[in-house]
C-alpha cells in the first residue's frame, strides 16, 4: 500500500505541468483570450496593437478591457511585434550665413508683447495650439498654390519635438514659409494696416468688438509667454529661395540672417523659462496636442510619432459616417461607454456656417446631470481647432443633455480665441441650433412615437426647464410641441401632444384644459374632472411635478389659452355659467336647508374660507375648494415655505368651498348641526380638509389625525 501512494505521488508530481498546461490550453479554446493576459498585463499590450491596427476609432482616451482586442497566446509573442519607424524631419542641420541684421519691434508690438506675456492668455499651454494653428494655416497656403499652379503635392505635415535636458520645444512645419522681408513684416509688427486701432483695442475691450476679431495674427507672439528666446528658421517655398533666421527675446528687439541648411517652411524654437520647462516633456505636449488640435487637417507628429490619427467626423458628409463610427466618436467626445440614443449631424452654409454633431445619450441622466450647475457639454471648434471644451453660449442651458461639436467659421471670439463674445452672431447660433435641434426632435417623435416616448420620459424635466426659463413666447411654443401628456379622451397609457389636442378641438372653443394630479386613477376621480363633465372637454392629465409650473408659464399655444380644469370652474363662477344639478331636487337639500347649513358652515370654518356655495357640478365627492389661479397658488405656498398654519393659508389663498347637497354626508351633516354639534363640528373640519388635500393645498395632514380618531371613536359607540 506504501508502495502504491509513492507511486501515485510519483506520477502527480511528475505531470503537474503538463496538467497546467492542458488547463491553459483549455481556457483558451473556450476564450479567444489567453488566461496569462489576466495576470501579466497582455491586455495593455493588445490596446496598443488596437491603435496601430485602428488609426481612426475615438476610444483612445478609455481604458481598454481587453474584450475586444485582438488576442494573443502569449506576452512575449505580443512583444515581438515590430514597433512604427519613426518619422521626423526636425533636424539641426541649419547655420546662420553672415552676419545679423537687427531690427526693433514696431512700437505697438513692443506693447502687444507685454500684454501677451501677462494677460491676454488664460493659459500658458495655448501656446502650442497657437503655433500649430499657424503651421496648419502655412500649409493650407501652400496646398492652395500647388492647386493653383498646377505643381506637385508636396508632403504636408507639421513636426513637434521636445528637449526636457535643453529645456526646448521646437515646432516644424513644411509650409508655404517665409521670405525676409515677409519674416521682418509678419513677426516684427503686428499687421499689415491699422495696428494702432488694434492696440487700443486690446488696452479698452469694451472696444474690443467682432469686428476687429481675426484680421490680425497675434498667435505667435503666445510663445513669448512661456520662452525666454524664440528662433525662428523659414524658408519661401518660391523657388530659389534661401533660409533665414529670426531670433529674439521678445525685448523690443529681433534679429535676422542668412542661414543654410534650412527646410522649406518654417522651424520654431522655443527656449523655455525656467517655470515652463513642463513643456519640454513629451507628456505634457501630447496632453495639449490632444486637447485642441486632435482634428486638425495635416498629419502632427511628436517626436517622430503620429498624434492626430483621429477624423473631424462633423466635416464630413452624413452619408458617408456609418454608425459604428458614431458610437466611437460619441463615446470619445461624450467620455461615456453607452451608444447614443439620437445623432443628428446638421451642416448648414446660411445664415451661418455650421458643422456640428449632436447625441442624446442612451443612459438616463441622472439627479447630477439635471443640476442646472452642470455645464454644457458640447465642445466649440473654430475650423477644426478647440476653442472650448464646454460651450455655454452655443446653446441654451435646457439642452445640456446633448453631447457633441459645433463648428463654426463665423464665431467672434476675443483676441486670445478662448471665449466667445457675446454678440447679435451667437445669439443667432444659439437660436438656430435651438431651432434644428427641436425640428429633429420632432421628426423622431413621429417616426418612432413609442422610441420617443422612452426619451420625453428620460428627458422631459429639460423640455420643461426650457419652456419655464425662455422668454420668447414663440420658443416656448416650439418647444412645447415636445411635451407629451395622457388625455381623458384618449385609453390610458396612450399620450397625445398640444398639436393633436388643438386638432380635436370643438369649433369655437378657445380653451386647452388640463388637469395635474399624480396619476391617472386620482386625475379621474378628482372632484374638479367630475365638474368638467357637464362641459363635455377633453382635458390633459399631468402627472409630473413640474408640469403645472410649465403649463402656468406657457400660458398659451397656438392662440389658444391653457387653464387648469380649477381656474376654469371659478371662470365659470363669474361668468354665471348655470349648470343642471346631477340629482333630482327630492334628493338634494331644499334651498332653505342649503342656505341655512351654509350660514353655519360659514361660522363653523370662520377664517378658514373665504366662502361657502353650493354647486351643482359635483356628483359623487361631497365638496371641493375652488381658488383663482390655483395652480400658480399651490407653487407660490410651495416655494416661499409660508403659511405655517390652515388661518394663514386662508388668508394667502382666499378658498371657496364648494358643497354638493345631493351627497350623503352633506344631508347628514345638515341633520347633525343641531342634534350633536360637537360630532358636526368634527365632521365640518374633516371635510374641509379632504378638500383642501384634494385640491393640494394641504401637504401635511398629520394635524387631522387627532380629530379622525374621535371620529372613529364616535362612529364604533353603538357598537
Amino acid at each position: 500500500m506504501m508502495l502504491r501512494c509513492l507511486a501515485l505521488t510519483r506520477l502527480a508530481l511528475g505531470t503537474s505541468h503538463g496538467t497546467n498546461s492542458r488547463l491553459v490550453l483549455s481556457a483558451r479554446g473556450l476564450s479567444r483570450h489567453p488566461v496569462s493576459r489576466l495576470f501579466t498585463g497582455g491586455v495593455q499590450v493588445g490596446c496598443q496593437k488596437q491603435w496601430r491596427t485602428l488609426p481612426r476609432v475615438w476610444s483612445s482616451q478609455r481604458s481598454c478591457l481587453g474584450f475586444s482586442q485582438p488576442s494573443f497566446y502569449s506576452t512575449q509573442e505580443a512583444e515581438k511585434e515590430p514597433e512604427e519607424p519613426l518619422h521626423t524631419i526636425i533636424s539641426d542641420t541649419e547655420s546662420v550665413q553672415g552676419t545679423f541684421s537687427k531690427h526693433e519691434f514696431q512700437a505697438e508690438t513692443k506693447k502687444l508683447l507685454d500684454i501677451v506675456a501677462r494677460s491676454l492668455y488664460s493659459e500658458k499651454e495655448v501656446f502650442i495650439r497657437e503655433l500649430i494653428s499657424n503651421g496648419s494655416d502655412a500649409l493650407e497656403k501652400l496646398r492652395h498654390k500647388l492647386m493653383t499652379a498646377g505643381g506637385e503635392t508636396a508632403p504636408m505635415e507639421i513636426h513637434l519635438q521636445t528637449d526636457a535636458a535643453k529645456g526646448t520645444f521646437t515646432i516644424q512645419d513644411t509650409g508655404v514659409g517665409m521670405t525676409q522681408e515677409e519674416l521682418v513684416a509678419n513677426l516684427g509688427t503686428i499687421a499689415r494696416s491699422g495696428s494702432k486701432a488694434f492696440l487700443e483695442a486690446l488696452q479698452n475691450q469694451a472696444d474690443a468688438n467682432s469686428a476687429i476679431i481675426g484680421q490680425f495674427g497675434v498667435g505667435f507672439y503666445s510663445a513669448f509667454m512661456v520662452a525666454h528666446r524664440v528662433d525662428v528658421y523659414s524658408k519661401s517655398a518660391e523657388p530659389d529661395s534661401p533660409g533665414y533666421k529670426w531670433s529674439s527675446d521678445g525685448s523690443g528687439v529681433f534679429e535676422v540672417a542668412e542661414a543654410s541648411g534650412v527646410q522649406q517652411g518654417t522651424k520654431i524654437v522655443l527656449h523655455f523659462k525656467d517655470d515652463c520647462k513642463e513643456f519640454a516633456s513629451e507628456d505634457r505636449v501630447k496632453e495639449v496636442v490632444t486637447k485642441y488640435s486632435n482634428f486638425v487637417s495635416f498629419p502632427i507628429f511628436l517626436n517622430g510619432r503620429r498624434l492626430n490619427t483621429l477624423q473631424a467626423l462633423w466635416m464630413m458628409e452624413p452619408k458617408e459616417i456609418s454608425d459604428w463610427q458614431h458610437e466611437e466618436f460619441y463615446r470619445y467626445v461624450a467620455q461615456a461607454y453607452d451608444k447614443p440614443r439620437y445623432t443628428l449631424h446638421y451642416r448648414a452654409d446660411a445664415p451661418l456656417n455650421i458643422r456640428s454633431i449632436f447625441y442624446v445619450p442612451d443612459t438616463k441622466p441622472s439627479m447630477f446631470d439635471v443640476s442646472r450647475e452642470m455645464g454644457a457639454s458640447v465642445a466649440l471648434y473654430s475650423r477644426k481647432v478647440l476653442i472650448q471644451t464646454k460651450a455655454t453660449d452655443i446653446l441654451p442651458k435646457w439642452l445640456r443633455f446633448l453631447r457633441g461639436v459645433v463648428d463654426s467659421e463665423d464665431i467672434p471670439l476675443n483676441l486670445s480665441r478662448e471665449l466667445l463674445q457675446e454678440s447679435a452672431l451667437i445669439r443667432k447660433l444659439r437660436d438656430v441650433l435651438q431651432q434644428r435641434v427641436i425640428r429633429f426632435l420632432l421628426d423622431q417623435s413621429r417616426k418612432e412615437p413609442e422610441k420617443y416616448a422612452k426619451f420625453f420620459e428620460d428627458y422631459g424635466l429639460f423640455m420643461r426647464e426650457g419652456i419655464v426659463t425662455t422668454e420668447e413666447q414663440d420658443v416656448k411654443e416650439d418647444i412645447a410641441k415636445l411635451l407629451r401628456y395622457e388625455s381623458s379622451a384618449l385609453p390610458a397609457g396612450q399620450q397625445t401632444n398640444l398639436v393633436e389636442y388643438a386638432s380635436r378641438m370643438k369649433a369655437g372653443t378657445r380653451n386647452i384644459y388640463y388637469l395635474c394630479a399624480p396619476n391617472r386613477h386620482l386625475a379621474e376621480h378628482s372632484p374638479y374632472f367630475e365638474a368638467m363633465k357637464q362641459k363635455d372637454m377633453e382635458v390633459l392629465f399631468c402627472y409630473e411635478q413640474f408640469d403645472e409650473l410649465t403649463l402656468l408659464h406657457l400660458r398659451k399655444f397656438d392662440q389658444k389659452k391653457l387653464i387648469s380644469v380649477e381656474t376654469d370652474i371659478v371662470v365659470d363662477h363669474y361668468k354665471e355659467e348655470k349648470f343642471e344639478d346631477s340629482k333630482p331636487a327630492s334628493e338634494r337639500l331644499t334651498q332653505e336647508q342649503t342656505d341655512d347649513l351654509i350660514s353655519w358652515m360659514k361660522n363653523a370654518l370662520g377664517s378658514q374660507v373665504a366662502n361657502v356655495k353650493a354647486t351643482p357640478r359635483l356628483d359623487t365627492h361631497p365638496a371641493m375648494i375652488t381658488v383663482l389661479e390655483m395652480g400658480a397658488a399651490r407653487h407660490f405656498l410651495r416655494t416661499q415655505q409660508l403659511a405655517r398654519n390652515a388661518e394663514e393659508r386662508a388668508q394667502i389663498l382666499q378658498p371657496t368651498l364648494e358643497i354638493n347637497t345631493g351627497h350623503n354626508l352633506i344631508k347628514k351633516l345638515q341633520v347633525l348641526k343641531d342634534s350633536d354639534a360637537h360630532l358636526a363640528g368634527l365632521l365640518l373640519e374633516q371635510i374641509y380638509d379632504n378638500a383642501m388635500i384634494t385640491a393640494g393645498l394641504n401637504d401635511d395632514p398629520r394635524p387631522m389625525i387627532s380629530r379622525l380618531n374621535d371620529l372613529l371613536t364616535k362612529a364604533l359607540e353603538k357598537h
